[in-house]
């Protein structure tokens, strides 16, 4: 799984990004990946987000590009009308009243819903993620890991797992945290996941190195996640910064001329830095690794907050794999 998340380059395009291969040649985003070794993409999904963007008339529309392309498609539910993260997992407006019992439903038929809407135009996904980075559960407060207490988000990840098998059963489940900073964590919450009888097919992780700590630690985690559950893993986002400078009003999310040790914000620290990622995951047994929103450069108009899209900017423009004018950075490859 040489994986890209390209959930914002729809946007992108539609206000007029160009992007450029490393010969300096316009050419289609996606291709200029499948050049580069990306042989799947992932795409989040909003239920009801204000932007008109990564909802799911949107999220057909991409899956169609994508298996175009010859990749196989990852669907990253948030179930929020915005973004799903360790800090936060606001429910859908549509969902804000109800409680676990009928959460469990809407989690259920909305899963079931988007997945055979892709089945039904020919682009079924590959695997599927109920939830993103839920470290403590998602639909909160009702579905938050409270006390150790696990009860009401297995429902709810039944309920996802139930409803994507049942459209496809074929697809793979993948449970997504950000608990690759440390093995007490993970242990902690796939411990409570399993005791409550949830089944999943891939466990997913992010690793950023400048908020998870070094690969010596990643490498353990994978390992130990990996035959602790006896399930495939996979790095489902990591990135690493090709400036330290900023392209707009909006605060970069990572900040300085080395953000980790040995590993300059230049292009060439960065590629560096994603293969070094990809080495450690591999030698540790993980199946792949995923790129976040290598193709969301700062193309005004692109912000990150849904509900004011114009009038925010982008926290991820040093971040990307293209630079501010849409050159790739031609030393980003990404390696079986």
């Amino acid at each position: 799984m040489r994986g890209a998340d390209v959930s914002s380059l729809r946007r992108s395009v539609d206000l007029g990004a160009r992007y450029y291969n490393a010969a300096g040649a316009q050419a289609d985003p996606l291709d200029i990946l499948k050049s580069a070794g990306v042989n799947y993409a992932r795409l989040r999904i909003w239920n009801n987000p204000a932007s008109g963007y990564n909802n799911l008339a949107k999220v057909l529309l991409d899956a169609q590009k994508v298996k175009s392309k010859g990749l196989a498609l990852m669907v990253d539910f948030h179930y929020s009308d915005t973004w799903a993260d360790p800090g936060k997992q606001y429910k859908p407006a549509a969902w804000a009243g109800h409680t676990i019992g009928t959460l469990q439903s809407d989690v259920y038929n909305y899963t079931y819903q988007v997945c055979t809407a892709l089945r039904n135009q020919g682009t079924t996904p590959d695997s599927v993620q109920i939830g993103n980075e839920i470290n403590v559960g998602m639909l909160w407060n009702d579905g938050k890991v409270v006390n150790n207490d696990f009860t009401n988000l297995s429902l709810l990840l039944k309920a996802g797992y139930n409803a994507v098998k049942a459209c496809n059963s074929g697809t793979k489940v993948i449970i997504h945290t950000a608990n690759a900073d440390n093995v007490e964590h993970a242990r902690w919450f796939y411990d409570g996941i399993r005791a409550k009888g949830v089944t999943w097919d891939i466990t997913g992780l992010s690793y950023y190195c400048m908020w998870h700590g070094d690969l010596a630690n990643l490498y353990y985690v994978i390992g130990d996640t990996r035959s602790r559950y006896g399930k495939p893993v996979v790095l489902a986002e990591t990135a690493y910064p090709f400036t330290a400078a900023n392209a707009d009003s909006e605060p970069n999310s990572v900040n300085g001329s080395a953000p980790c040790s040995g590993y300059p914000a230049t292009w060439s620290g960065q590629a560096t830095n994603f293969t070094h990622v990809q080495n450690t995951a591999r030698n540790a047994g993980a199946i792949g690794v995923f790129y976040w929103e290598p193709t969301w450069y700062a193309v005004p108009g692109n912000g990150w907050d849904p509900a004011n899209i114009n009038g925010t900017g982008n926290q991820w423009d040093n971040m990307a794999i293209f630079n501010w004018t849409g050159q790739v950075n031609p030393n980003v490859v990404w390696t079986p």
